[in-house]
């Protein structure tokens, strides 16, 4: 079996993880040769630091890898995704798998919060269109980065609505914390959108994927959405808001709260609420209500460990969760968050994909179904909540 050679794109938070976890994938041979980022000296850190090629120009990383693994702000996935698959190189595409980002003349004063939103959700689609259509006429696997569908307690959801033949009827989740790591975040023409985008993308194809599962398991094909409802808001621009430097606050035209209501193609139906208000860690869970069980998946925290720490500083290089803000006081300490988040199963599952000539759990379908229903979601909060249809590619 030939070893896959690997190209990450990106040097900050996300390329951090990836790279972690194709060091823990087993029976696939896997090499990260190198990575590349606009930022030469993050690049340049990110690979002396791991003992890898920082190469100059994307244009060589392709040269060098198999698989193209990209880790980039949002506003150049497709670039780069259509790039590597016309190089005959196998995509994985981190979260957000595309979007809309105002366009090739969109100037300093283009702001997405007041774009229309329509438009968005068109544009968004073609973008998610082409990155597909690149990757099946150059034969190559396209492989979206969603880490909540690779999740062992997603999974085991799965498990179980297999074993039990369920039916669906209702979920909910959610993704919320203080804010995110990226630099990028915050500015639409980066990032896309706000918290939906950013955090609410990870239970939505959560929810996405175990509607399909339920589909395929029950007839062999997969319910897909079918229409939804939402509102976003800026809460800490109100200004009601009282700032007592806790949050991060510097969004520029995001929103940094949203709720969305999904129905399905089968009348059944999911609630999400993403937003950057939550302090003490990251708040990641989905909770599944079916016809013969009830689950909740705690991605984070979760119960596994739960600590009492008297003083702050003797825990001071002790590692506890992400982004929990203090160590002081009770906490709940994940053994292994990469594990329980999913990242080396993800890449696990990828590797298999390229060597074993299969598709992964997490491909086209999914990314093209979560930019439909995020950005319907946001059309529907310009139209105040209005119902509107998740367009299928």
């Amino acid at each position: 079996m030939e070893k896959n050679k690997v190209g990450i794109v990106g040097s900050r938070f996300a390329a951090k993880f990836h790279y972690a976890s194709y060091r823990s994938v087993t029976g696939v041979p896997v090499e990260v040769v190198g990575g590349y980022s606009l930022t030469p000296e993050k690049r340049e850190e990110f690979a002396a630091a791991r003992g890898i090629i920082a190469f100059d120009s994307f244009e060589k990383m392709l040269e060098n890898v198999d698989v193209v693994d990209i880790c980039a702000p949002g506003y150049k996935h497709e670039e780069y995704a259509v790039m590597a698959a016309r190089a005959g190189k196998h995509v994985i595409v981190e979260k957000p798998f595309t979007g809309y980002f105002g366009g090739d003349d969109a100037d300093d004063n283009w702001r997405g919060n007041s774009s229309d939103k329509a438009v968005m959700l068109e544009k968004a689609l073609a973008s998610a269109e082409r990155i597909i259509q690149a990757a099946k006429e150059n034969h190559v696997k396209l492989m979206y980065a969603e880490n909540w569908v690779y999740a062992p307690s997603i999974q085991k959801e799965v498990e179980i609505l297999k074993a039990s033949k369920g039916q669906i009827l209702w979920m909910q989740g959610e993704e919320s914390h203080s804010g995110s790591h990226s630099p990028a975040y915050g500015v639409w023409k980066l990032a896309g959108g706000g918290s939906l985008v950013g955090k609410g993308c990870h239970p939505l194809t959560a929810m996405l994927y175990l509607k399909s599962v339920e589909g395929l398991m029950r007839s062999g094909k997969p319910i897909r959405p079918a229409c939804v409802n939402a509102r976003t808001h800026s809460i800490t621009k109100n200004p009601n808001y009282i700032d007592q430097g806790y949050l991060r606050t510097d969004y520029l035209d995001v929103e940094d709260f949203c709720q969305v209501h999904i129905v399905f193609e089968d009348g059944m139906v999911a609630d999400l609420v993403s937003n950057e208000l939550v302090m003490g860690g990251v708040h990641n869970w989905l909770e599944v209500y079916a016809n013969n069980h009830r689950y909740r998946c705690n991605i984070n925290p979760n119960n596994c460990g739960v600590l009492y720490n008297p003083d702050e500083a003797q825990l001071e290089d002790v590692y506890i969760c992400e982004k929990i803000g203090t160590k002081q006081g009770w906490s709940m300490p994940s053994p292994d968050e990469d594990w329980m988040s999913g990242y080396p199963q993800e890449m696990q599952d990828f590797m298999e994909c390229v060597s074993l000539d299969r598709e992964p759990k997490c491909g086209a379908q999914l990314a093209a179904d979560t930019i439909s229903v995020m950005y319907a979601a946001y059309l529907s909060d310009e139209r105040k909540g209005a119902e509107v249809a998740a367009p299928l590619l």
